[in-house]
């Protein structure tokens, strides 16, 4: 590889350069995960579980707003979707195991948690209160949920704009089938999508589909911050805490059945 070449790579998976310096409290979440989730008796508090596999090492927490959200985060000190480390060969797939995670939304629930309702999002540098990497596990919200039903069947399995938008904000758009994660959605928006120059500047979500090429599969989203139209990449902002489409908590302009 030419230097040029490796100095853009780096460039790319780095994603450091525009990290807003973090907010007051911003380690909340890691003394969470010092406090207990990594001491000797093993999980207590708010801390579910922990994995200490060799190729993961990560823990689940109940978090404080909504009944239905858990947080999947790494064992160790990881800054959030910037942080290099999560783009190098043979990092942690922490999106694989948050989905594997959603079973514990459906247990808050009491009912079956449909596979396009469940989500995942991480958020931006710019969108985030916490520097610890953590995924957030919780339900799609209705409009969302509508909006990608109506427009799924003009996506492909390569990124593209999402012709509606989606809270205000424009995302992009691909399909990616199979039932679990076995590609890592990080990998396929800092190296597919074309644009990504600083994977800090940008936000995921990934929302399980019924049908794609013919099994299950997902609907990846990505969002970009622009100041222009106050988005700062917190694709949180799709998912739906009360989980109105099955609770009918809130407005939910739609239950699934």
């Amino acid at each position: 590889m030419s230097r040029l070449l490796l100095l853009l790579s780096l460039s790319v998976l780095a994603g450091c350069a525009s990290t807003p310096p973090p907010p007051a409290h911003s380690d909340a979440l890691w003394r969470l995960i010092e406090r207990d989730c990594r001491g000797a008796e093993g999980p207590r508090g708010d801390c579910l579980r922990v994995e200490t596999a060799a190729d993961r090492r990560d823990v689940l927490v109940k978090d404080a707003h909504g009944d239905y959200q858990f947080l999947l985060m790494p064992l160790d000190k990881v800054s959030g979707i910037e942080n290099r480390g999560l783009y190098q060969r043979g990092a942690p797939n922490y999106f694989a195991a948050a989905w594997r995670a959603r079973s514990h939304t459906e247990q808050a629930l009491g009912q079956p948690l449909p596979r396009s309702v469940a989500s995942l999002a991480l958020n931006s540098p710019h969108g985030r209160s916490q520097h610890q990497l953590h995924i957030h596990v919780d339900c799609l919200r209705a409009d969302v949920l509508q909006a990608l039903e109506a427009h799924a069947g003009e996506l492909g399995t390569q990124w593209a704009a999402l012709p509606v938008l989606l809270r205000g904000h424009q995302y992009q758009a691909r399909l990616l089938p199979g039932a679990e994660l076995t590609a890592n959605p990080l990998n396929l928006l800092a190296h597919d999508l074309a644009g990504v120059d600083d994977v800090g500047q940008w936000s995921l979500v990934v929302a399980g589909r019924d049908a794609v090429q013919g099994g299950p599969g997902f609907i990846l989203l990505a969002t970009r911050v622009d100041a222009g139209t106050g988005n700062e990449a917190s694709a949180e902002e799709l998912q739906d805490h009360a989980c109105s489409v099955l609770t009918g908590a809130g407005n939910a302009l739609e239950r699934v059945r």
